[in-house]
């Protein structure tokens, strides 16, 4: 499709988020059952519901698109109904609401815990490796699409290259040992059950409201130092991310597969603060001792399997600066992307 050269608002924003690839039409044209979001309140949650619905109103076919959530933001919860997603008041954490949730064929399971996890490490365990059992438990008989983060990987030189699905786990901190905990308990499901699982590991999704662009970029705008203590990441638009994770519920096995979900770019900092320095008008300055290592993943898997993603690194810089010039909104979350020894 043809892209804007700005955006406008956040009702364009979460519209383009939401936008389905022809190839995620046909999947749910193919797909058995309706499609359950387990943690669908978060960051992610409400416009890959959104392109859930708007695949299936695309391949004219009769399915539901159901969002669990505690919903403790009531406005999420309304704008979901009006898009026609059915919502279930729900807490994870707890063994008898899990049990009473009904039974779908398909389940996004994106519930997590990252910030705060200092200093209350044992409520992040809880619900990255306590919730898995219950819903692991649960939904034995589902199609489980887990996400995860590619920071379960050891960190990595650019020179080495991306880690692939078959690098063997190595996380950095608690954060990301829970992460493993998370998928170890659902890969356990998966043999015990025999359930179809598929962890989807997941780094740098990019909404014009947060994210590692957003981040970079916000600093330059502000006349900040960029932190350049981490040299290389890799990111991919948020639409393209909720696609993936969508068509991942046909690539669901048993014993659990592995998906990599990222761009395929590896993306250097200093190079993208000076792209954004040039369409903002400002300098970059930097900030931080560039590191040997950092968290890059291969995402060549994914990307034979769904082609190209449809939004290139050079378009994310230019809606994310034209974003500030405009005054765009902030969720006012950064991403700690420069964080490599696992303090999130």
């Amino acid at each position: 499709m043809d892209y804007p050269a700005t955006i406008k608002d956040e009702a364009q924003l979460e519209e383009l988020l939401s936008i389905p690839g022809s190839g995620l039409v046909d999947m749910v044209r193919r797909l058995d059952g309706d499609i359950m979001i387990l943690g669908i309140g978060g960051k992610m949650g409400l416009t890959l519901g959104r392109q859930a619905v708007n695949a299936i109103k695309a391949a004219g076919v009769d399915k539901k698109v159901i969002g669990v959530s505690r919903f403790g933001d009531e406005t999420g919860r309304r704008r979901l109904e009006a898009w026609g997603i059915e919502t279930i008041s729900c807490d994870l954490l707890n063994a008898e609401e899990v049990a009473g949730l009904p039974d779908v064929k398909n389940i996004i399971f994106m519930a997590g815990r990252k910030f705060g996890t200092g200093g209350t490490e044992e409520l992040t365990w809880a619900m990255n490796a306590l919730v898995p059992g219950y819903v692991g438990t649960r939904f034995k008989n589902s199609n489980t699409v887990v996400f995860s983060t590619g920071c379960v990987y050891p960190l990595v030189s650019a020179e080495e290259g991306g880690c692939t699905e078959n690098t063997v786990p190595a996380p950095v901190g608690e954060y990301a040992q829970s992460c493993l905990g998370r998928e170890r308990i659902f890969s356990y499901c998966s043999k015990r059950f025999g359930t179809k699982v598929l962890l989807f590991r997941l780094n740098y999704a990019i909404d014009l409201r947060y994210g590692v662009l957003h981040d970079i970029g916000l600093q330059v705008f502000n006349g900040e130092p960029v932190n350049r203590t981490v040299k290389y990441f890799n990111v991919l638009w948020q639409g393209d991310a909720n696609c993936q994770a969508l068509r991942c519920l046909e690539y669901c096995a048993s014993p659990a597969s592995i998906m990599n979900v990222t761009g395929p770019e590896t993306i250097n900092v200093e190079y993208i603060a000076e792209k954004f320095a040039k369409l903002l008008g400002k300098k970059a300055g930097y900030t931080g001792k560039p590191a040997d290592k950092c968290y890059l993943s291969d995402a060549g898997k994914a990307v034979k399997l769904f082609g190209a993603p449809r939004v290139s690194v050079e378009q994310m810089v230019k809606w994310q600066a034209a974003w500030f010039i405009q005054g765009g909104s902030s969720l006012g979350k950064p991403t700690h992307f420069e964080v490599n020894n696992g303090k999130f």
